[in-house]
């Protein structure tokens, strides 16, 4: 039981829900407090035939980027009816024009590629967000929609601190390139800060955002993958100006050559990162001379830095 105020009592008491009735009763006077309330909390009872035990009869969430709150109503044929009156009826409300039918399209895309990844719900409604206010701007007519939305889940992923590199957004991009979401990006960008009249906030990329995600493709021990990320974090008191999706790399390669059970090939390295062979080197390159300062000391306790190859 709840306390709130009565105004028969003049005091605080101590209430009775009649979740029957909806009613809130004074458990002291008896007086009805409030009448017909709504019960909010989850409904596990069943409505549907007895085919399905789904509770659910309310339908999806709202969309306030969706004209009609993504609340429309969709007429179908009935299971085991005739339902000729029913199909024509489904015929023309597909003839009907919804302004709303390529939004609709492009944020399943943007869902699909979103669930390709492994991304949360936040990230899709960023992406669906930007696309729709690119699209408000009508300024996307003749470009590829495909390397349009792949760009908007890119900007999402950035300004929701889980940014993805762009071999990532480009294997669930269907057929788009790199070289054409890199386009598409910068873009969208260049239009919605015209629009706004301010500086776009994308997030600032780090290494260590990436570094975990490549060692869990390529299988490395966990005290590999602590070492690691550590050493990344280390670099960022260095004046290095590599890409840090180069240094991630590079600091991979570095405490795998350590390991002299299973070393990891540096081709496999680029693979999983989506940089060149020649681009990690060059980032090996300048870890390489501040290996014993970046390098964590208990992880150095086991292994020899004299196995490390010179650039």
């Amino acid at each position: 039981m709840n306390k709130t105020v009565c105004p028969e009592c003049r005091k605080a008491t101590e209430v009775v829900v009649d979740h029957a009735a909806g009613d809130m009763v004074c458990a002291e006077c008896g007086l009805v407090l409030e009448q017909h309330s709504v019960d909010e909390s989850s409904e596990w009872r069943t409505f549907s035939d007895s085919t399905s035990s789904d509770p659910v009869r309310v339908g999806g969430p709202s969309n306030p980027l969706l004209t009609d709150g993504g609340l429309s109503t969709i007429i179908s044929k009935p299971n085991g009816a005739p339902g000729d009156f029913m199909s024509s009826l489904g015929r023309w409300q597909n003839r009907g024009s919804n302004p709303d039918r390529s939004l609709i399209i492009a944020f399943r895309s943007i869902g699909t590629m979103a669930d390709r990844l492994g991304l949360v719900s936040t990230i899709k409604d960023r992406a669906n967000e930007i696309y729709k206010k690119v699209e408000d701007l009508k300024s996307i007519r003749g470009r590829s929609q495909d390397a349009i939305l792949a760009a908007c889940l890119y900007i999402a992923c950035r300004q929701e601190d889980k940014p993805r590199t762009f071999k990532e957004i480009c294997s669930v991009a269907n057929g788009a390139s790199k070289k054409e979401i890199g386009r598409a990006t910068k873009f969208i960008v260049k239009q919605l800060e015209e629009d706004m009249g301010i500086s776009m906030e994308m997030g600032t990329i780090h290494a260590g955002d990436f570094l975990r995600r490549f060692c869990s493709h390529l299988n490395m021990e966990n005290n590999e993958v602590r070492a690691a990320t550590e050493t990344v974090k280390k670099s960022e008191m260095l004046d290095i100006r590599k890409s840090p999706i180069s240094v991630a790399a590079a600091a991979i390669y570095m405490i795998s050559q350590l390991n002299e059970k299973e070393k990891k090939a540096l081709r496999d390295i680029s693979r999983v990162a989506g940089v060149a062979e020649v681009t990690i080197r060059h980032s090996y390159k300048d870890l390489y001379p501040h290996a014993s300062k970046l390098i964590p000391e208990w992880f150095l306790k086991d292994v020899d830095l004299k196995n490390l190859p010179a650039p």
